[in-house]
């Protein structure tokens, strides 16, 4: 079995939400749920995935590509998506973006040799008056992030 039986509760859940001859539909819930137990979106996970719900494994492969809230390939125990559109920008998100880059001496779609922080670019993150915004593990947002903020956010990290 490829996710806990806990994964598989909530993802029948998430199932339950639709129509019984749609549990297609839950694919977005259910690779959020795959990645939140593994970390990351193995092939294997994701074939897993479109097995359960019935689905050819390119189809989940396309959702999982499109959305860069997806990894495929392994990312740092902390990872920050930084949202670089026009509004985020005008509010300095290319600044904290440089300082990102140079404190942690990455780029965009890296991670520190130590494993510990992967650094994405994202497209509007929904928060534009909290600018410039930082979504930390898919999960937690953090606004108004100057490059003071964030070296308090590493400080507290590391």
């Amino acid at each position: 079995m490829i996710l806990s039986p806990e994964s598989l509760a909530k993802i029948d859940k998430a199932i339950a939400k639709y129509p019984s001859d749609q549990r297609k539909s839950a694919v977005m819930a259910a690779l959020t749920i795959a990645q939140d137990e593994k970390g990351w979106l193995a092939t294997e996970t994701m074939d897993f995935v479109a097995h359960y719900l019935g689905m050819a494994p390119i189809a989940v492969y396309e959702v999982a590509s499109f959305y860069t809230m997806y990894d495929l390939k392994q990312t740092g125990k902390y990872k920050f998506t930084i949202c670089t559109n026009l509004p985020c920008a005008l509010q300095g998100a290319n600044v904290a973006a440089a300082h990102l880059k140079q404190k942690l001496g990455i780029g965009f779609n890296e991670t520190t040799p130590d494993g510990k922080f992967t650094l994405r670019e994202g497209e509007c993150l929904g928060a534009c008056g909290d600018a410039p915004v930082v979504l930390m593990n898919n999960k937690r947002m953090l606004c108004a992030m100057t490059p003071d903020k964030l070296d308090a956010l590493l400080k507290d990290l590391t």
